[in-house]
């Protein structure tokens, strides 16, 4: 069974962080979960609680919006990154990136400036509002078995 995307509903701040800590065991090295969405949609959020849940511990995990990435090393080195404040798709060259995409487990916000390095394979996650709390779309056709798994953990 291939399906291309997935959706739920997140009623609260705590589902969304329940969101990461539940992607968190889930990814392994050479993954790539993009996150989407306007600010404040809780991208950073949810990136936080994944990156504490896979450290098994209580870390200050700071947006990397002015250091622009992030790394944390678990058992799979972690990449944290929010491209916001790149002006052009070059500039992803410096970071480091397109090495860490088939090493680490590379978080990204803001994935649209990535331009032509966005790895195929990537795993996106869009938050938008809704009412109180946020919409969800999963798409990851190259990962069919983690859509059946979020459609069954995260009914709509």
């Amino acid at each position: 069974m291939q399906l291309g995307s997935v959706f739920a509903y997140l009623p609260s701040e705590e589902h969304t962080a329940e969101l990461g800590r539940w992607l968190a065991p889930r990814l392994k090295a050479g993954d790539c979960l993009l996150l989407d969405g306007a600010i404040g949609a809780g991208k950073s959020h949810l990136a936080r609680a994944l990156i504490r849940t896979r450290l098994g511990r209580m870390e200050d995990v700071p947006s990397p919006t002015f250091t622009l990435v992030q790394t944390y090393q678990a058992d799979v080195e972690i990449w944290h990154a929010d491209l916001y404040r790149l002006s052009h798709p070059d500039e992803v060259a410096e970071l480091g990136l397109e090495d860490a995409f088939s090493q680490a487990i590379c978080l990204i916000e803001w994935p649209d400036r990535l331009g032509a390095s966005l790895p195929p394979n990537a795993i996106r996650l869009k938050l938008s509002t809704q009412s109180d709390g946020r919409r969800v779309e999963l798409t990851a056709p190259d990962h069919p078995e983690l859509l059946v798994e979020f459609a069954q953990s995260w009914p709509e």
